[in-house]
């Protein structure tokens, strides 16, 4: 089968198309014929440094998200689960390929009314979303503010605000992804590579109540000086290279809450699945911004990296 393979930690060209040995289903488990595979900016970083939450000896076939169809199962498995669209993590590598093999319990079967690709886009997003916003939970009439709002998990963050009655403002970087947030009637629109965008934000909103971080590192620091008392923090990402830098004493003196939200495996695949149901029932809509072919992992992860993406990247397998 085709395959993406890294045998060296380092840039995007160390993603190298190749060949592996076709999986076979064991007891217990099922093969997905793989259509799309979700790509996440943690990737990126794994790729580039070996950091991540799947580290493992190299070389190996990235990917940990994957959505297709169910192809054949081993001993032991339903044969009725074979034709069935699922999507499925892999346990942290396996995806950049035609194949994977997973435990039968891993994959969640997607709803009629939701497109594959759509599905494989909220595989990952929208159970994080979900998460976040659960733990937020933003009331009627609060400020929320979204960084990184024009990626995968702030656009549906976006969404999740504005349905609970949120005033939403949406931080993103460059007249692209602004714009593309003021499109979506997102109601403050602030561009993170003007230097006085918190000034902006301030002036407009009085200050926010919420602070979903998807950015860390200063921005998501400036970002916490707009919080008042009884304002809530999250971060979810760190694509500014480091978490944001906001010590627990702090935030207790401000009165700020940092919310760390987590979920065990059947926590998240409940989330999963409801973001698969949110999705088919037209309430979440993920934002498919670029697609790659398999071949083209590499540029793909450049393009991540570069900040040059919208919403969700997938790597088109069929």
């Amino acid at each position: 089968m085709r395959a993406i393979w890294l045998r060296e930690f380092g840039g995007p060209e160390t993603l190298t198309p190749g060949t592996a040995p076709d999986p076979v289903p064991g007891p217990g488990q099922v093969l997905i014929e793989v259509a799309h595979v979700n790509l996440t900016f943690v990737e990126t970083m794994f790729r580039a440094t070996g950091f991540g939450p799947h580290a493992a000896p190299l070389p190996l076939i990235p990917g940990n998200g994957v959505g297709g169809v169910i192809g054949a199962v081993g001993p032991g498995v339903d044969p009725a689960l074979v034709g069935r669209r699922v999507v499925s993590g892999t346990g942290g590598s396996g995806g950049y390929a035609e194949r994977v093999v997973v435990d039968r319990t891993a994959p969640v079967e997607v709803p009629d009314g939701l497109a594959l690709d759509e599905a494989v886009a909220l595989l990952a997003d929208g159970r994080t979303a979900l998460l976040l916003s659960d733990a937020a939970a933003p009331r009627t009439g609060e400020r929320v503010l979204v960084e990184a709002a024009a990626g995968g998990v702030g656009g549906l963050l976006v969404q999740l605000a504005r349905r609970a009655g949120a005033q939403v403002v949406g931080l993103a970087g460059g007249p692209r992804k602004t714009a593309l947030l003021r499109e979506a009637g997102v109601d403050v629109v602030a561009d993170y590579t003007a230097p006085d965008w918190a000034d902006r934000i301030r002036a407009a909103t009085g200050g926010v109540d919420v602070v979903f971080d998807g950015v860390g590192g200063d921005i998501g620091r400036t970002a916490f000086d707009l919080l008042g008392a009884g304002g809530r923090m999250l971060s979810f990402g760190l694509a500014g290279g480091s978490w944001a830098d906001v010590p627990d004493r702090l935030a207790a003196d401000r009165g700020v809450t940092l919310l760390r939200p987590t979920a065990g495996p059947d926590e998240l695949r409940a989330l999963t699945a409801r973001a698969l149901a949110e999705g088919a029932a037209g309430r979440l809509r993920p934002l498919i911004g670029q697609r790659f072919p398999l071949e083209r992992a590499a540029e793909a992860h450049a393009a991540m990296e570069s900040r040059a993406t919208v919403g969700k990247t997938l790597l088109d397998v069929g």
